[in-house]
């Protein structure tokens, strides 16, 4: 088992192996969840997001309003 310490703000030390391992570098982004009683941190990489794509429908909704806003440039634009 590895244990990590809080400091007075909030932060901790990801264990050198556990860097290593997921390569987490200086600056990486780390995506906190709470399940349960537990609290998961996970690699924020490219591969992280391209699992997460399209876990969110806009139904649609997304697209529609960013074709509307480039044809308003469009039309801004002469």
């Amino acid at each position: 088992m590895t244990t990590a310490v809080v400091t007075s703000k909030g932060q901790i030390v990801i264990p050198v192996r556990f860097r290593r391992k997921f390569n987490i570098k200086r600056g990486a982004k780390l995506f906190v969840e709470e399940k349960g009683d537990s609290i998961m941190l996970k690699p924020m990489s490219p591969d992280y997001f391209d699992r997460m794509a399209g876990v969110l429908t806009t139904k649609g909704k997304l697209t529609k309003r960013l074709l509307e806003d480039r044809a308003k440039e469009r039309e801004r634009e002469g």
